[in-house]
């Protein structure tokens, strides 16, 4: 199976360095089910293609099928696996091209985080669905597809078209924003994959869609097909998704799924999400929004009706705060550029015409651990899964700037109970919620922590939990609600 990867950047040959392979050399790479090569069939300052084939070994392929896996009887000896892209080539990407994956690049840092022209060619990709499906996946995140079905056989056209297609992407990219692109599609589109479904499999499939992954108007179809249509590691997946959304340096759509895991009836985390079964006719609501109810709620308890959300994100919660008649006045900042631009369509401020609600002030970059005069003026500020975004040796500023430079009569701030993570499958154990969580605290570590701050800049702390309060590890989500 093949797949090539062109570009026609200034000085081509740089792909080399993104990829880290030598374009003057041919190199091969061992896997578990064969072998890898990587060569150059262009490579010159106006285009250059390198070029990935991977060799499958059909006696290794076997040994690595369990009873499991698709077709497992009949595949042993009939199989497209060796010609065909799929999960196996996916695999061969994440060893082949592991250090481009994460967009590391030494010699040449700013290429690596720049878009560059892509044209990216899979000879034969099975893909389920037909070429509208490859469109539906690929176009949303920025790419020109071409998918042309591969017919039967040329001799017989009545026959008709195989499932696999030649896929053709061109756009500008980031080539580690495509590659993971590639890592999650490619046995999204076969539906197929050919190995055991781990926990890990969650980890994987939110490292690789990060940035990407929250936004596409089909991540959940993409997260079922991914995960084998496994329902509590598609439960944990999407969760994870939802919750990212309140990142501060994310911007997502909301998911509205539970993020909460499964119970059997004895209160432990379920597999099969039995418990949930009972309430079918009524879909309790998501962690992420019942952690925006338990915030508003707090702000209406304190009478605090002029509000800033810090750490506003893609502004679910100003949106919230918004449609709420009893708020004032209201603002939010994040240090994202990139989430303060999704805010501001979500509310309407780039149309001032148009605008709902004229007491949403503004939203405007800046970042909590340098004081900014624009955070005073409020009664209540907002930090909702914030904290564990921020380096801990930070903490410290970040502390003085809201509880010592804005001073606001009330502080909420939300973060996840680390204790809970036992009770989401999808995630391998001692893993965060979210990639960019610099930190989980426990209910013990973060009590400790409000109550020191508490103490420290003259305010008074209850703790609230959010989410199923579970006997054994707590809520999902803890809320320190701070009063001056």
């Amino acid at each position: 199976m093949l797949l090539t990867i062109s570009t026609t950047a200034d000085q081509a040959t740089d792909l080399g360095f993104l990829l880290h392979k030598h374009p003057d050399k041919a190199q091969s790479f061992g896997q578990s089910f064969g072998t890898a090569h990587v060569f150059y069939p262009d490579a010159d300052a106006g285009r250059c293609t390198a070029a990935l084939l991977l060799d499958v070994d059909p006696v290794k392929l076997v040994r690595t099928r369990g009873k499991g896996t698709p077709d497992f009887s009949l595949g042993q000896y009939v199989n497209d696996r060796p010609y065909a892209a799929s999960s196996l080539l996916a695999s061969a990407m994440a060893n082949v091209f592991r250090t481009a994956m994460r967009g590391k690049c030494a010699l040449r840092p700013e290429l690596a985080e720049s878009a560059i022209p892509l044209e990216i060619v899979l000879p034969a990709l099975p893909c389920r669905g037909g070429p509208g499906q490859a469109e539906r996946f690929f176009a949303p995140l920025g790419w020109d597809v071409s998918a042309v079905p591969v017919p039967l056989d040329p001799e017989f056209a009545e026959w008709g078209d195989s499932r696999y297609v030649t896929l053709t992407l061109t756009g500008r990219m980031r080539l580690a924003d495509a590659l993971n692109q590639l890592y999650v599609l490619l046995p999204v589109l076969d539906d197929a994959k050919h190995y055991w479904m781990a926990p890990d499999e969650v980890d994987k499939l939110i490292r690789a869609g990060e940035g990407w992954l929250g936004t596409h108007p089909d991540r959940a179809a993409i997260t079922r097909r991914y995960l084998a249509n496994r329902r509590a590691l598609v439960r944990a997946a999407l969760g994870r998704l939802a919750d990212a959304e309140d990142a501060p340096e994310e911007a997502l759509d909301p998911v509205e799924v539970e993020e909460e895991p499964a119970r059997t009836e004895n209160g432990a985390a379920g597999a099969n999400g039995a418990a949930g079964a009972a309430a079918a006719d009524e879909a309790p609501a998501s962690l992420s929004e019942r952690r925006v109810q338990a915030v508003v709620q707090a702000l209406h308890d304190e009478d605090a009706r002029r509000v800033i959300d810090m750490g506003c994100g893609s502004g679910k919660l100003l949106a919230r705060l918004a449609r709420d008649d009893f708020f004032a006045e209201i603002a939010g900042t994040d240090v994202s550029y990139r989430a303060l631009e999704g805010a501001a369509r979500r509310l309407r401020l780039d149309k001032p015409r148009h605008r709902p609600d004229k007491r949403v002030l503004d939203v405007f970059q800046s970042a909590l651990t340098y004081a900014d005069d624009r955070f005073r003026g409020y009664e209540a500020a907002v930090l909702m899964e914030v904290v564990e975004h921020i380096d801990p040796p930070r903490l410290r500023a970040m502390e003085q700037v809201v509880f010592g430079h804005a001073q606001p009569r009330v502080v909420v701030v939300t973060t996840p109970n680390a204790e809970h993570n036992v009770r989401y499958e999808g995630l391998a154990p001692g893993a965060m919620r979210h990639p960019d969580h610099r930190f989980e605290w426990t209910r013990a570590e973060f009590r400790a922590w409000a109550d020191g701050v508490a103490a420290a800049h003259g305010y008074r702390v209850r703790h609230v939990p959010v989410g199923d309060d579970d006997p054994e590890v707590g809520a999902p989500t803890q809320m320190g609600v701070f009063v001056r």
